[in-house]
């Protein structure tokens, strides 16, 4: 298996990229292992995903692009359709997605990183943008890197490969957080802890509502935004969430079964 992935207490799965011989580099077998994996989580609370070993992901595996020159264009669009559709999936989740970097991630590894709802790395990690040093550009993964970087920062990265370090993707908001190597579970943890305080369909609609207004002015998304919160009161989350507040006792959603 080129994905490990276990369902763990309170619907929270994690994925595990499962090629620490290849420093978890992405080819076509693990992408489709990614795509069905997420085919299959129905009623998550929280993913987790991280890589086995001690880097992330390499980004993209050399033996698959070896093959990929020798291929036709339209064999070659096949391989790369099938990679940005995984971003997508992975970018859309109506649940929260939570990224362990574990160790170093370059090229395709920042597109990962890039559609993690929440991102935690450890100090010892070094990221880069490293296809152009392939001749290679980074296709697929620009619209998550680009949007998560900003225009002139992705342009520092992508058209140098320059290397960087945790804290520098810290500054940059690739990450939000860094730790020491040893405290990562425990910062992970604490992130998974405040995703189940809070309600699942309301976390959706949230995620839902970020897409739907960035970058769009304010005065353009006025009138969604306001028929998206009268909506929201007409749902059970909203009504659990305040009755239990007035009430003083947990919601449902924090009192489920451990």
């Amino acid at each position: 298996m080129n994905l490990r992935y276990r369902l763990g207490k309170s619907n929270v799965a994690y994925f595990y990229l499962n090629r620490p011989q290849a420093h978890n580099a992405l080819n076509m077998e693990l992408i489709r292992e990614m795509r069905q994996a997420l085919r299959e989580m129905e009623g998550l609370r929280a993913l987790v995903l991280t890589g086995e070993g001690k880097t992330f992901c390499a980004g993209g595996d050399l033996k698959w692009m070896e093959e990929m020159t020798k291929q036709e264009v339209s064999g070659r669009m096949k391989d790369a359709e099938e990679l940005a559709l995984m971003l997508s999936e992975l970018n859309s989740v109506p649940f929260p997605v939570i990224g362990r970097i574990n160790g170093p991630a370059y090229g395709g590894g920042l597109g990962l990183i890039s559609c993690c709802d929440i991102a935690i790395g450890v100090e010892s990690a070094t990221f880069s943008l490293s296809e152009v040093t392939l001749g290679l550009i980074p296709a697929t993964i620009s619209p998550y890197v680009v949007k998560r970087l900003g225009e002139s920062n992705a342009r520092r990265m992508m058209l140098n490969a320059r290397r960087f370090s945790a804290r520098e993707a810290l500054e940059l908001g690739l990450l939000h957080k860094v730790v020491p190597d040893d405290k990562l579970d425990d910062a992970v943890e604490e992130e998974v802890k405040a995703v189940m305080r809070c309600a699942p369909e309301a976390v959706s609609a949230s995620k839902e509502l970020i897409a739907a207004v960035e970058g769009r002015p304010p005065e353009e998304v006025l009138g969604e935004t306001i028929e998206r919160l009268a909506r929201t009161w007409e749902t059970e989350s909203c009504r659990q969430g305040i009755a239990a507040f007035l009430e003083k006792r947990k919601p449902p959603w924090i009192s489920e079964k451990k």
